[in-house]
């Protein structure tokens, strides 16, 4: 026989509130310190909900509160009614002079070295009260954060066509070659795809750039890559100053690497696809005062990279 669905009329909707909060945070204990509520007072809640849905919603696992197959199914509308209902609470007009907001900003590597500075100086100089969360991209699931608005957005390279998500490009960066200023190729013309495959080259482990980096033609054709060592961003400026490998990165990434190191950049004879980095959101957002606010700070600081370029 078929379940009949509880009547809206007839739920607490207190307990919808505190069902999303174990749903965020896996746990009545951190549950409850969100909510300001006790422990007791979470597992009360929840007991009811269960009663109400006939549903268990989360057992214990290793790792905290594992959700149900309903859980799972009830979280996103669940989390889209609350957002709905705290966004129709707040003022039509954001003032960022005394707003108090957390904005919470995925980005991959490349938005971390190149435009996480930027944007905290203009976000900073306009609405100093705001604070602004920025997470490692490659270390979560953004999408199921941005549908369960733990993310407010997501920063980088990124295809995503769904139509629940809008995206705007922020701006594209072609790939050069860095090296020691004392490197054999440092000087002289553009560097072929045939004079980098005869060097030794870093490729970077902890980004998703760098891989067609030989040009457009057929990857059969290609020179094959002489992949002297693998490492992580972080130490890609120390390694190409002590030693003669070649690292094909993003142009602003490079300016950035040979700030503080005896380095150099070289264009590349033949371009490989540039890299191009995009925002996205949740497109029920789109109004949304604060969140149009920031955004369009976001968009604003990374137009100021665009002007010029310098070594």
């Amino acid at each position: 026989m078929k379940k009949s669905a509880p009547r809206l009329a007839s739920i607490d909707l207190n307990l919808l509130v505190v069902f999303d909060a174990v749903m965020r945070e896996r746990s009545t204990t951190r549950a409850g310190k969100r909510l300001s509520l006790s422990q007791p007072a979470v597992s009360h809640a929840l007991g009811r909900l269960r009663h109400m849905l006939k549903d268990e919603l989360f057992v214990r696992g290793p790792l905290g509160m594992v959700p149900t197959p309903r859980a799972e199914q009830l979280a996103a509308p669940v989390r889209a009614a609350i957002d709905g209902l705290q966004e129709a609470l707040e003022p039509d007009e954001f003032d960022p002079g005394t707003a108090t907001q957390s904005f919470n900003i995925a980005v991959d590597n490349y938005a971390a070295i190149v435009l996480v500075a930027p944007i905290v100086a203009n976000v900073g100089k306009f609405a100093p009260g705001v604070r602004l969360d920025f997470r490692p991209s490659g270390t979560l699931n953004v999408l199921d954060l941005l549908d369960r608005s733990e993310l407010h957005f997501s920063v980088g390279a990124s295809d995503l066509k769904a139509e629940r998500f809008s995206r705007t490009r922020l701006l594209q960066d072609e790939f050069v070659a860095v090296m020691r200023r004392d490197h054999p190729l440092s000087k002289g013309d553009p560097i072929s795809s045939e004079a980098l495959a005869t060097t030794r080259q870093l490729e970077i482990s902890s980004a998703q750039f760098g891989g067609e980096t030989m040009g457009t033609e057929s990857p059969s054709l290609r020179p094959k890559r002489q992949i002297g060592i693998r490492a992580p961003i972080l130490s890609a400026a120390r390694i190409l100053a002590t030693a003669d490998y070649v690292c094909v990165l993003p142009r602003r990434v490079a300016i950035e690497i040979i700030r503080s190191r005896e380095l150099t950049y070289r264009e590349l004879a033949r371009h490989p696809k540039s890299i191009e980095t995009t925002m996205v959101w949740l497109r029920r957002l789109d109004n949304q005062p604060a969140h149009a606010w920031i955004r369009n700070e976001i968009a604003k600081a990374v137009g100021g990279l665009t002007q010029g370029r310098s070594r």
